[in-house]
């Protein structure tokens, strides 16, 4: 016997030894013994270098020899180019083909698990609208609020928890046997991390940062000091941060020429990009009321997909929460590794029910039928309307920092460009305080159908990457000057902002604009709606944002 021979007999022997002594011998199923296990990658490796990487790849600065470095203009394809460029690729992802093969662009349908992509004109009721700046208008500056990219998902998550139930009947020695479509469980690890930006996370906030030097890189040449942009501490949040000035500035320009206010994102902490900190209600069950609702759904959209699946799976009792797990997977695993098995196992019918439950939680926990939403966006109205007016926050009395936003440094009031960095649901919650009534147009959501004419879409709202603009312009035939507002390329209508009028061009005279936001911060109580202990008979009837106005306290 060669000895090649020998060592796979020697291994055979050990592998049946130690499946032996592991595994009951009553037991017969098809689950490898790491099936649903966590798996994380190596890299870098861990090793220490002999040698001073700093003198063997010295820098570019070191090196020098750059060649020609004369620069040109900065762009302004927001005002020169006759249409706007769209972002409708999610490269380097694939559309997953459906169980039923309807054509469909499947990470449409992923609610705030969807890359972010351009609206057509028109989304929001405009449809003659564009987000290129109007014939006769001129630009003065621009606020750009937008989400972190893709990330993983978070600790204790429903697809993590899914993968623990799968390993876990693995260890107990009951395992379990897939067959049919879910034969990949078998042999299936859980391959995701936990919060921190994708590959593809990184690569959105990249490219919406060079697309927006493109757009609005002029209005750089009206900076009297480096700029300063806003985050928050948690690492998705500072990285998406840093790729989108990497983006924006270029490398390694970015580490230079600008500046980044981090807040730390924390329990206790003032912090307009992260507000759920410090707004109590928001995180009891008066605040999370989008959880149940979703769930009464899922139950429903769910049970043909659960009656079909469960008999491809024996030694697992699968429920419609393991189903709608296995639907997130699909979209984190895509996001992260670029492709998912999981999503073939849903028709078209069952991705529109997916999209629908995140409509629903964010509807009723984040959105116009949240009781504290309009509460937890009122930092950022405030902020918007210092800057607008170039005047400090004189009463810090809802989640605004004031050692950050008293400071000219930290807070200037006269940049051209504003730039910060949030979460989905601080944009879903900005909507609501700014009052885009239009998004809200056919609330509340009922949780036994899709409704017909659905305005609120959480896909279009809070979409990984996703981005709301702020335009500030002026007529150049007047001294009147006009803000609009931008969701993802999609212009929105501004007709519930007390005073403004219908505009082909989504169009509010700036001074009517801000008076209407003075009235807004003034009228929307955050002490009370964040903090106070109410209740509410019929959560499902808000439809603006705040507690009912039975609850209300008396003025």
């Amino acid at each position: 016997m060669s000895g090649n021979n020998v060592c796979i007999v020697a291994v055979l022997a050990l592998t049946q030894l130690v499946t032996a002594s592991f595994w009951p011998r009553a037991q017969s199923f098809s689950a490898a013994p790491s099936a649903g296990a966590t798996v994380s990658g190596l890299f870098p490796p861990n090793v220490t270098e002999s040698f001073d990487a700093s003198s063997v790849f010295p820098g570019g600065d070191v090196v020098g020899f750059p060649g020609p470095t004369p620069t040109g203009d900065e762009a302004a394809a927001i005002i020169t180019a006759p249409v706007a460029a769209p972002v409708e690729s999610y490269y380097p992802l694939i559309n997953p083909p459906t169980l039923d093969h309807k054509k469909t662009n499947v990470p449409h349908l992923w609610g705030n698990l969807a890359p972010w992509y351009s609206l057509p004109s028109g989304t929001f009721g405009l449809p003659n609208s564009s987000p290129q700046v109007p014939t006769g208008y001129k630009l003065n500056s621009v606020h750009l609020w937008h989400r972190h990219g893709a990330r993983y998902p978070t600790g204790g998550s429903a697809p993590s928890a899914f993968a623990a139930k799968l390993h876990n009947a693995v260890v107990a020695g009951t395992g379990f046997t897939a067959t049919g479509d879910l034969e990949f469980l078998n042999t299936w690890t859980f391959e995701l991390g936990a919060e921190i930006l994708t590959p593809f996370g990184r690569e959105q906030l990249f490219d919406l940062g060079v697309g927006f030097r493109v757009k609005y890189g002029t209005l750089l040449n009206n900076f009297k000091a480096l700029p300063v942009f806003r985050t928050t501490s948690e690492d998705r949040m500072l990285a998406s941060a840093l790729n989108f000035a990497a983006g924006f500035f270029g490398i390694p320009m970015f580490q230079t020429d600008y500046h980044q206010v981090i807040v730390i994102e924390s329990s206790g902490f003032n912090n307009s990009g992260a507000p759920y900190d410090t707004c109590v209600n928001s995180n009891l069950p008066i605040g999370n009321f989008g959880g149940t609702q979703s769930n009464i759904w899922i139950g429903k959209y769910l049970q043909n997909a659960l009656t079909r699946l469960q008999p491809q799976i024996s030694g697992i009792n699968l429920t419609t929460s393991d189903v709608f797990a296995m639907q997130q997977t699909c979209a984190y695993e895509t996001v992260a590794l670029g492709f998912s098995t999981f999503c073939g196992l849903f028709t078209q019918e069952e991705w529109n029910g997916f999209e629908y439950s995140n409509d629903l939680s964010f509807w009723y926990s984040e959105g116009p039928g949240s009781p504290v939403a309009a509460a937890q966006g009122m930092g950022y109205v405030q902020e918007l309307v210092a800057r607008l007016t170039h005047t400090p926050i004189q009463i810090h009395n809802t989640t605004t920092n004031s050692t950050i936003d008293n400071n000219p440094i930290t807070m200037p009031l006269d940049q051209p460009i504003y730039i910060d960095a949030t979460h989905d649901v601080v944009i879903a919650n900005l909507l609501v305080a700014l009052n885009f009534t239009t998004l809200a147009g056919n609330g509340p959501l009922p949780t036994d159908h899709i409704p017909n004419g659905q305005t609120y879409f959480v896909n279009q709202i809070a979409p990984f990457g996703s981005n709301l603009v702020g335009q500030v312009l002026s007529c150049s035939s007047s001294n009147t000057s006009y803000i609009r507002f931008i969701l993802n390329d999609g212009v929105v209508p501004l007709t519930g902002i007390k005073g403004c009028t219908a505009s082909p061009d989504g169009l509010c005279e700036l001074d009517t604009f801000i008076s209407a936001m003075k009235e807004r911060i003034s009228e929307v109580d955050f002490a009370f709606d964040c903090l106070a202990n109410y209740t509410i008979a019929d959560p499902t009837q808000i439809t603006d944002g705040r507690p009912p106005p039975s609850v209300r306290p008396t003025v």
